[in-house]
Order: structure tokens, then sequence, then C-alpha cells
């Protein structure tokens, strides 16, 4: 097989030994080697490998800590994420996953044993890095008990990286698809998860094919036929030399130029349109039968524009949001993993001597019961790809607002003072929540609220008025 060499060095010469090969047949399982060279060198390698986890991406997570000082928390949390880059880490492991079908991540620690579990408030004090593994790294260690009476039974009971074991605690494998019985995926080493170049393979190889095509046409494309008047059965140099000299003449010729031939003779170019309807059907099939076999959309695949965007709400955005949707669940469990660590380095007990400073209500309430509050109530959620347009949240947020103060108005006259506060505070807590209408928050002195209500409660009970007081109609009706 023949290569094109720079320095002495091949270039290519690796894929095209794998794709020309005659052995790749459907059903051909990809090894390791070949799933690397898919990822490097194959047109649309990296694209299956990286394209979902990037949309998955493109939009940040919304982060809220109810039951906590949020902004301050929030803001901690998100340096603390920025400053781990564990975005990073995150597409990386779940890039390799894909391409190969498993692999690992695991937080390192210096000056501590990969097998010793870490007390999670010892970590804002240690250094740490994270570590991506992919198969090799890991082989022998995440083949899976096949065993189907053990407890362990195609679960994995930890990692080992060049003899050296990783706390089940401290590291997280992630799979592409769920390990079947007794089915060996030759490109993870194991009874594991599959690659997504596995069912898409063949096809992968007919796409190679296709640009083989493509640069054939481009190479015949600037070929110009020139019919010309054959000479007599007597041929000497003269006529040759005539011959020869018209084809140089039209070979020079460019725009601007002008060129006689005679009256007989006529120049055209490589009539190839019947080979755009065959060429382009096959290359539109083999991508989607690529995409079929990834089971992943085709507009991924193609590189086209949707007609109409996400906000629209079309069929090809719908599928896509779909798949998407899927991609970050199977995201969750590594962010839940570096969700636990930037939470601990973040909200550290230096941190939470601030928070008691600025929040007298946290002075007196010890840093674990607090940090666990703020644990317990954090949510992470991702945002819909296809968003609404500014004129429906806009409508969306009126309704909820109706509602909320509708609700005020009901409950507001039955209620004791103490109460009052807390419905008021509630009403304010759910405005504060729309940041597109309302750009400053409603900040309230509940507790001095709370204390004037009581005052206006015991004055009307001393002094009651002549006439009882309307009962308010509905907001909800008022503004109908």
């Amino acid at each position: 097989m023949s290569s094109i060499g720079i320095n002495g060095t091949g270039l290519g010469s690796e894929l095209a030994a794998i794709m020309n090969a005659d052995s790749i047949v459907p059903g051909s399982p990809p090894s390791y080697q070949i799933c690397k060279a898919l990822y490097l060198f194959h047109v649309l390698g990296a694209k299956m490998a990286e394209a979902p986890i990037r949309m998955a991406q493109s939009q940040a997570r919304e982060i809220a800590i109810p039951k906590s000082p949020e902004d301050r928390c929030k803001e901690a949390f998100l340096e603390e994420w920025q400053r781990l880059g564990a975005d990073k880490h995150i597409f990386n492991v779940m890039r390799q996953s894909r391409v190969y079908g498993v692999a690992s991540i695991a937080v390192l620690v210096d000056g501590k044993d990969t097998n010793e579990p870490i007390d999670p408030f010892d970590w804002p004090e240690l250094t740490i890095s994270f570590n991506v593994f992919d198969p090799l790294n890991t082989s022998g260690s995440l083949v899976l008990n096949q065993d189907p009476n053990a407890l362990d039974f195609q679960k994995h009971r930890g990692i080992a990286v060049q003899g050296k074991s990783y706390h089940r605690s401290r590291c997280v494998v992630v799979l592409n698809e769920e390990p079947i019985y007794i089915a060996y995926t030759p490109s993870a080493f194991g009874y594991v998860g599959r690659s997504v170049y596995q069912r898409a393979l063949y096809p992968m190889k007919s796409f190679i094919q296709s640009m083989v095509t493509d640069d054939m046409v481009t190479r015949k494309a600037g070929v110009l036929v020139a019919m010309m008047q054959q000479a007599g059965s007597i041929v000497d140099q003269m006529m040759q030399a005539v011959a020869g000299l018209k084809r140089q003449i039209l070979k020079e010729a460019e725009t601007d130029n002008v060129i006689s031939v005679g009256q007989q003779d006529k120049i055209e170019s490589l009539n190839m349109q019947n080979l755009d309807g065959a060429a382009g059907f096959a290359r539109t099939n083999i991508l989607k039968n690529i995409a079929t076999a990834a089971d992943m959309p085709a507009k991924l695949l193609e590189n086209e524009t949707l007609v109409e965007g996400f906000g629209e709400g079309s069929e090809d955005a719908k599928h896509i949001a779909q798949y998407i949707d899927r991609m970050r669940q199977e995201m969750n469990p590594v962010y839940a993993f570096l969700d636990d660590i930037a939470m601990h380095r973040a909200w550290t007990p230096a941190f939470y001597e601030t928070i008691q400073k600025d929040f007298p209500d946290y002075r007196n309430v010890p840093y674990q019961r607090a940090f666990y509050d703020w644990k317990n109530s954090f949510s992470a959620v991702w945002p819909s790809l296809l968003a609404e347009p500014e004129s429906e949240k806009v409508k969306t947020e009126e309704v909820k607002h109706k509602t909320v103060i509708a609700t005020a108005q009901i409950l507001l006259p039955e209620l004791d003072p103490a109460n009052k506060a807390r419905t008021i505070d509630w009403v304010a807590q759910n405005l504060n929540e729309n940041k597109t209408m309302f750009t400053a928050p409603l900040e309230l002195d509940i507790a001095g609220l709370e204390e004037y209500l009581e005052e206006k409660s015991l004055s009307a009970m001393i002094q009651p008025q002549d006439q009882e007081p309307a009962q308010p109609k509905p907001f909800a009706a008022a503004v109908a």
C-alpha cells in the first residue's frame, strides 16, 4: 500500500489501510486501534464522538440553592467549577466513552494513595487533579463479571491503572450503551459498552469511497476535449506539430483571450451531468446510514442548518432536542461526581465565616449543618434547547404572577401577622425569580414587616372601625 510521505512520515496510511481493507464487511467489530484511527483521521470520526456532547454543553446549567444565601453560594460554586476545569474533564470522559465504548475519570490527590478514600471536608486543603482514562489505561480491570449469580454481574468494582487501584469513591466509569451478556467489545477490552463506530464501520468505509469520487471529479472537471479534424492516412511531422500547437494554444487560453479553431473542430468539457444524481444520492444515503447506525440525528452529520431555529419547534429541532436531552441524562453521573467536590472546595469554613458576618441568621448555625442544608437544596437543571421566544416567556410569567398575587389576596385576610409576613415574603421571592421583567430584586425587611403587622392588628382590636371593609376582588378577576 503506497502512502505519501513528508520528511519520511507516512500520512493517512493507517486510515487508508483500514478503510480499504476487503475484510471490513457489515457486522465487522472495530478494534481499539481502528476506533482511534477513525477518531483521528476519518472526516466524520470526531464529529460522531463530539458533536452531541458539544451541543449538550452549549448551554450552562441553571443553578439554584434556595436554602442558602443564594447569590453568594452560587457565585462561589461557579468560580470553583471554572477553576477545576470541570466542563472540559466531563467532555473528555464522555468523548472517549463514545469512541471506545468505555472511559473513566478519577481524582488524584497529592500525597495520598489512589486506593485511599478521602474525607469530603478535606477537599479544600488538598492538591487535586482529574485524569481521564481510556480502555487501554484500565485494561484488565473493566472486563466485568459474566456470572449471572454474582453480586457484581456486569458491574464494575473500581478501576486499576498500571497496577494501581482507585477507590470506588474517587472514580466514575462511563459506558456508551449498556453491556450485553457475553458480548465482548474489542475496542474496550471487556464485556462493556460499545463504540459509536461499531455499527457504522461499514458505511464509514463507504463514505471514504465517496470522498475518492469527489477527488476524481475535481481532478477531471477541468479537462477539455478538443474534437479536431483528423489528418489523412499520411501524417508527417509538420502535421503533428500543427496539432500539438493547437492543443498548446487551447491549454494556455484563458479569459479575455481569443483563439481560432478549424471550421470542423469542436471544444467541450467532460460531460458529468449524470454523475451528480448518482453520486449525490449515494453520499446522502451513506450519511443517513451512518447516523442511523450511531443512533443520532442525520442533521448533526450533514452540517445542514435547520430550516427553522430551535425556538420555532420544528420536527427536526424537536428530534435533536430529545436526543440531546438523553445525552445530558447520560452525563449526569459525572456532573454529580464533580458537583460534590466543587461544593466542598467552594463552601469552605473560611467562606462560611464571611456568610456568618453578613447574615445574622447563620451566626448560631454550625458549619456542617449549613453545608448540608445548602447541598440538599442544590439543583442544577439543563435549559431546554427549544427556547421560547421572549413574547411567549412574558405571557408565561404574567400567568404565574397573576396566580401568585391571587393566592396572596385570598390568604392574607385570614392569616395572623406572622403568616401574613411570610406570605408577602413568598410573593416577593416568586417575583424575584423573574429576571426578564424585573432587573432589580424586591427586598423586604420581613422581621420589621411582621412587627408592623402585629402593631397594626393590635391597634385595630383596640380601636375597631365603624364599618367593615369590603372584601377585595381577586387579582385575576380585577385584571381580566
